[in-house]
């Protein structure tokens, strides 16, 4: 039994009894509010010079935090990402990661580390005991709340130390832009690559299936041939990119079945050319129906009428296929005569 466990001896019963039956005495109040211990200033509370230095190490903090931001930034810029460097004892890694990781870990820290050494050293750090109370505060609560506040704003010097208030203000205002240079890894801006394809005038009509060009005597009254801008090839490193843009077919309609007027004038003898790409979610259409001259979307129905400016007649699809003008060289092959007046893929006018 430790010497806490033993009680005093004044509690112990009297070797002859007393007069209750030997009970055991207590104290008047066992769980006595033992009060704060006593308050001992800290060396920048009674000398100025100390909490000088405190304010220049709390400024030099926030100071760096605004100089890693920088150098995140700057990271964005020198290092390519495809540069790997050997940083000891790690190994290869990285450049841009790495430099990115630590400028902004730097950030972070600085922040969050000024802020500590401000509150330990300068803010005042002494301890109130208040007594408690019921969730719904009076209003004399309230306004001691308020008070409190304002004595609070009041002790943490940020009103009667500058430096600190506007390094800091600095620091956190800058942190932010580290994030809008992370926005750079959601892609290039698309510019004008949405409006634009590789067909131009001159670029021959490639078939998929033959890789030969084709003539107007190849395309048959009734049939659906896909077909692919010249000089596009398969090895291209850019070919799926290119060809989820480019991709066309081509059917042979008879001249008088051609409702619309443009789609007539932008043929060559009856054979039109469309956009591949459905305008709903860009799926590749592939159904084509003779006798009516539809193409159907495997994906969700969409219908198109290519007898009638591929009009949408059916389906989600939001508006109708681009067409593509077509023409024949000196050579008799079939020839785009410029690239698509409007922007192919799904959904482009509702997007904006």
């Amino acid at each position: 039994m430790s010497s806490q466990e033993i009680p005093e001896e004044k509690h112990l019963p009297s070797e002859q009894g007393d007069a209750h039956h030997g009970a055991v005495a207590v104290a008047d109040d066992p769980f006595a509010d033992p009060g704060l211990p006593v308050h001992k200033p800290r060396i920048q509370d009674i000398d100025e010079r100390a909490a000088k230095r405190s304010e220049r190490t709390v400024a030099m903090l926030f100071t760096l935090s605004m100089l890693a931001t920088i150098g995140f930034i700057a990271s964005y810029v020198i290092f390519p990402v495809e540069k790997i460097v050997y940083i000891f004892p790690i190994g290869k890694v990285s450049a841009l990661n790495f430099a990115l990781g630590m400028t902004l870990g730097t950030a972070l820290f600085c922040i969050g580390a000024g802020a500590v050494h401000w509150a330990r050293t300068l803010m005042s750090d002494v301890e109130v005991a208040a007594e408690r109370h019921e969730i719904a505060a009076p209003p004399e609560v309230k306004a001691q709340v308020l008070q409190d506040f304002r004595d609070g704003a009041n002790e943490s010097a940020i009103g009667r130390r500058p430096l600190i208030r506007n390094t800091m203000l600095g620091a956190l205002a800058m942190l932010p832009l580290s994030a809008v240079m992370i926005m750079r890894d959601l892609g290039p801006l698309p510019e004008q690559k949405l409006r634009k394809t590789v067909w131009a005038k001159g670029k021959l009509l490639i078939n998929d299936n033959t890789n030969e060009p084709l003539r107007p005597e190849d395309v048959l009254v009734g049939s659906l041939t896909f077909v692919r801008p010249e000089g596009l090839e398969e090895e291209q490193h850019d070919f799926q990119v290119q060809i989820a843009k480019a991709a066309l077919m081509i059917v042979r309609i008879q001249p008088e079945d051609i409702k619309d007027k443009k789609e007539l004038e932008w043929s060559h003898d009856g054979i039109v050319a469309y956009s591949k790409i459905c305008t709903h979610v860009g799926c590749p259409i592939s159904l084509y129906e003779q006798q009516t001259h539809h193409v159907l979307c495997p994906c969700h129905q969409s219908t198109f009428d290519l007898s009638d400016g591929a009009r949408v007649i059916f389906g989600p699809a939001g508006h109708a296929l681009p067409q593509l003008r077509i023409g024949v060289n000196d050579e008799g092959f079939l020839e785009a005569l410029g690239d698509f007046e409007e922007p192919v893929g799904p959904a482009f006018w509702e997007r904006g």
